[in-house]
């Protein structure tokens, strides 16, 4: 199932998403299910399965985790989408599991099907507004008009920090982040959460920090610095000294913003650390086809934070 995102080049602003739906049991019944409309990046979806064998987990801390099972000798959570989204699914119809990886982790979540892969450019897919977000639990970060629907794209990563917060974002606090400089960091991320956590911890490490919701955002403020560097003949670098953006984001994604930067005249010696769930051994070419700097997956802050000093002071 993945593969066929690698048939996508890198910088174009396109991505494939899965779109599966959730039916869920109406209140009446004399009305129909209503079936809402999601969608999920295919670079992280490993396969899609039947329902599984599944066996409880001693002290689940969320009722929407369903147990484990065994795929391949791999023992893999599984997680109740509907019930996370608090939903009650129908069971109108065999459920299906999309087994997702990202972060360095695998894990499963039941679907009640899943219904064709669409090629979109991140320009149709808008950024929640506050209703919407709120509604969806804070997990929805893109929503896309096709065919006549609307479809929701979720923020996984959010959902699997928050039913195991060891894997959200952190920094080492046991190493000495103080320095005589404080360099100035420009950040990209569409999740309001992830940007405030980033946005505080790369302060924690001696960074001031400018954060924007997308790739579209970081390049209108990255054109703004421009014009103010040439108005006062001075470098971009004395203005910002590094840029890290996620993949995945509505309008202008994390690879198509390094490729306009790097191949900007004027910014191109900006260093571009792309910050991302999707930075895998599978697809870390894109990056470099962009010219990023460096890539570093989340939730690793430390190490983010460290190849940023070095970049700078390799730069300067």
């Amino acid at each position: 199932m993945s593969q066929t995102n690698i048939l996508l080049e890198a910088g174009t602003n396109e991505l494939e998403i899965v779109e599966f739906h959730l039916e869920e049991s109406a209140t009446d019944p004399a009305t129909p299910n209503y079936r809402g409309y999601y969608g999920v990046n295919v670079a992280k979806v490993l396969e899609i399965i039947r329902m599984p064998k599944v066996t409880g987990l001693p002290e689940v801390q969320h009722p929407s985790v369903l147990g484990a099972f065994n795929l391949r000798s791999h023992i893999i959570p599984l997680v109740d989408l509907s019930q996370w989204l608090g939903k009650q699914r129908a069971e109108s119809e065999p459920p299906k599991v999309i087994v997702t990886e990202f972060n360095n982790v695998t894990t499963a979540f039941m679907v009640s099907g899943v219904n064709r892969i669409h090629r979109i450019s991140w320009e149709e897919v808008e950024p929640p507004n506050k209703y919407v977000a709120a509604l969806s639990n804070n997990s929805i970060t893109g929503v896309v008009k096709l065919e006549g629907r609307i479809i929701f794209i979720l923020d996984l990563e959010k959902i699997v920090a928050d039913l195991n917060p060891q894997l959200g974002l952190r920094l080492d606090e046991a190493v000495d982040w103080s320095a005589n400089t404080r360099y100035r960091a420009l950040i990209a991320d569409d999740s309001g959460l992830i940007r405030e956590m980033l946005k505080d911890l790369m302060q924690k490490a001696n960074f001031e920090v400018e954060a924007v919701n997308n790739g579209r955002e970081a390049w209108e403020r990255l054109v703004e610095i421009k014009r103010k560097a040439e108005q006062d003949a001075r470098p971009v670098t004395d203005y910002v000294q590094v840029l890290v953006s996620d993949i995945e984001m509505p309008s202008m994604d994390g690879h198509n913003l390094c490729k306009q930067v790097k191949e900007d005249p004027a910014l191109k010696k900006l260093p571009v650390v792309l910050f991302s769930s999707l930075i895998t051994d599978k697809l870390r070419h894109k990056g470099e086809s962009v010219g990023a700097d460096d890539q570093i997956s989340k939730p690793e802050v430390t190490a983010l934070a460290k190849r940023c000093l070095a970049l700078i002071e390799a730069a300067s």
